[in-house]
């Protein structure tokens, strides 16, 4: 009789992942997230010094979106998970112990480079750990789960913002902040990591060179790299804004926040089950997003509380696609190169939102919320089109 080994040691697989999902929680569970406007303002700085400061967070992240993840697959990746929050935790300090515009600006650089360093890091990370552990096949499921475990985080520091904004002030919104950001680089300490980087690939120009020669060479992983941004982009534009088409459905101000709970519960929801969306396959994918985008256009336009239940929907069926998304790109590319290709990916979704941002600015001048958001369901719509006429399987033989 011939016993069969079990899949992989669950006991590492569990271990990693719930220290992914730890790691996502505090990184998550910042409270100065919805109330760092109030403090900017409270300091006696203008919208457009404001505007300025977001303007400098994005082009940080853009600029370094790359360079973050070449550098990930050039020395350690759980270096750069640790070494992140560290930089975010130095930035909110300042903001507290020096608020002034410069201080503002000197710590959205710092968040910046923090979060730019874990983008690519985390994902090649987690992929390598469970294909190492012959559980590759379970990336989406866990990945799903882990960033359900971030939205849960932002929708406790919203209720908890509050109470703790109105005891202890900036100064205590503050302080949970920074050690919200040093517990999560004590988890990053927890992470597994067996790699060593590739040979011949020890300069990060070396290194950037390889990932992009794959990209080049392998129509697949093209194609997952530009299915990325098209699945995340407009919606994380759109998030920006839906505060405001919840307001247009004419609710009191005093409700909008019951009824955002409601969408990110949807988006929630929408991640614990991208595990089991991995089985819809390239057709299946294309139908979740068409779906969603319909339901998105038919929840805007609906105009009341109700339709907000169809854009909870949507909100669900484009996070589950953004999980399958990365998934799809995990799976196509090599090890060497991960971590710089799914930079790559996150540049893209960068500049596709930036975009999206001035085509929002566009219509909603002289249109209301709901049709600015109905318009911006035809990208995906468009990409379910592209999905089913190129026809590519949804999975391939692991390399």
């Amino acid at each position: 009789m011939t016993l069969t080994p079990p899949r992989a040691p669950d006991v590492r697989v569990r271990r990693l992942t719930t220290t992914l999902y730890g790691y996502s929680f505090l990184e998550e569970f910042v409270l100065l997230y919805p109330v760092y406007a109030l403090l900017f303002s409270d300091t006696g700085l203008s919208v457009r010094q404001i505007s300025t400061l977001f303007a400098l967070w994005s082009v940080t992240a853009v600029l370094l979106e790359v360079p973050s993840g070449v550098w990930a697959d050039a020395v350690s990746r759980r270096l750069l998970l640790w070494l992140g929050p560290l930089l975010t935790a130095a930035g909110f300090a300042l903001w507290v112990l020096l608020p002034s515009y410069g201080a503002f600006a000197a710590g959205f650089v710092l968040w910046g480079i923090g979060g730019a360093l874990g983008s690519g890091a985390l994902e090649a990370l987690v992929h390598d750990e469970l294909e190492r552990l012959d559980a590759a096949d379970r990336y989406a499921r866990v990945m799903g789960r882990a960033r359900a475990a971030g939205l849960v985080a932002v929708m406790a520091a919203m209720g908890l913002a509050g109470p703790v904004l109105t005891r202890g002030g900036h100064t205590a919104v503050g302080a949970a902040s920074v050690l919200a950001c040093l517990l999560t680089a004590a988890v990053a300490l927890r992470f597994p990591e067996h790699r060593t980087p590739a040979t011949g690939h020890h300069t990060w120009s070396g290194t950037l060179r390889a990932g992009l020669a794959e990209a080049r060479a392998d129509r697949s992983v093209r194609g997952a790299l530009l299915l990325v941004p098209a699945v995340s982009a407009v919606w994380g534009a759109l998030d920006e804004y839906t505060p405001l088409l919840v307001r247009e459905t004419g609710v009191a101000d005093g409700t909008v926040p019951y009824l955002l709970l409601l969408v990110w519960s949807g988006a929630t929801a929408g991640s614990l089950l991208a595990g089991e969306g991995e089985r819809l396959g390239t057709r299946g994918l294309a139908a979740l997003l068409a779906g969603s985008g319909i339901a998105l256009a038919a929840g805007a336009v609906e105009g009341s509380p109700r339709g907000l239940i169809l854009v909870a929907l949507a909100v669900g069926g484009f996070q589950a696609a953004n999980v399958l998304a990365d998934a799809r790109l995990q799976r196509r590319i090599k090890d060497s190169g991960r971590a710089t290709l799914t930079s790559v990916a996150g540049l893209g979704t960068e500049l596709a939102t930036i975009a999206a941002f001035g085509g929002y600015a566009l219509i909603a001048t002289g249109h209301p919320h709901s049709t600015a958001f109905a318009v911006f369901a035809v990208p995906y719509l468009a990409t379910a089109a592209l999905l089913l006429l190129r026809g590519s399987p949804a999975t391939e033989p692991p390399r």
